[in-house]
C-alpha cells in the first residue's frame, strides 16, 4: 500500500529541491520578505523554522550545522546577529505565509513568505500596489501610441 509522504517534491530531483530550499532560504533570510509560489513557501518556511530554531542555541556547532544548508556568510550573520536577537524569546512561528492572487503568466497560486517580526509593509497595501501598477500598464498603451503619432506627422 502506498505511504504519502510529507513533503512537497515540487516537480524536481532531490539535490535540485534541495538546492531550491537552500536559496529560497538564504533570500528570506537576507530580504526578511520575498514572494514565490504557495508550495515552495511552505516547504521554504519548514526549512527556515528549523535553521532558525537552531540558530538560538548560538554554539559554533550550531553555527556549522547551519552552513551545510545555507552557503552564505552574510546570511548566516545576519542570521545570528539580526534575526535571533528579535525571536530569542519566540517559541516557534517565525515565519508566516500569506496567499496572493494568482500569477498572471500560468494562474500559479502565489504567496510571500516573511519573517514575522521585520513586517514592514501588510500584504495588502502589496495587492493595491500590484493593482495600481496593473492600471498603470495599460494606460501607457493609450498614451505611447499618442506621442508616437504626432512624432512621426512631423
Amino acid at each position: 500500500m502506498r505511504k504519502v509522504k510529507p513533503v512537497r517534491k515540487l516537480g524536481r530531483t532531490a539535490a535540485h529541491r534541495k538546492a531550491t530550499l537552500s536559496n529560497l532560504s538564504t533570500q528570506l533570510l537576507v530580504y526578511k520578505r520575498i514572494e514565490t509560489t504557495e508550495a515552495k513557501a511552505k516547504e521554504t518556511r519548514r526549512v527556515v523554522e528549523k535553521i532558525i530554531t537552531k540558530a538560538r542555541k548560538g554554539t559554533v556547532h550550531a553555527q556549522r550545522e547551519i552552513f551545510k544548508d545555507i552557503r552564505d556568510k552574510q546570511a548566516i550573520r545576519i542570521l545570528f546577529e539580526e534575526i535571533v536577537a528579535k525571536v530569542g524569546s519566540r517559541n516557534g512561528g517565525y515565519t508566516r505565509v500569506i496567499k496572493l492572487a494568482p500569477r498572471f503568466g500560468d494562474a500559479a497560486k502565489m504567496a510571500v513568505i516573511e519573517l514575522v517580526d521585520y513586517q514592514e509593509a501588510p500584504a495588502t497595501q502589496q495587492k493595491a500596489a500590484k493593482q495600481d501598477r496593473a492600471k498603470r500598464v495599460k494606460g501607457s498603451k493609450k498614451t505611447s501610441e499618442a506621442p508616437a503619432a504626432t512624432t512621426a506627422a512631423e
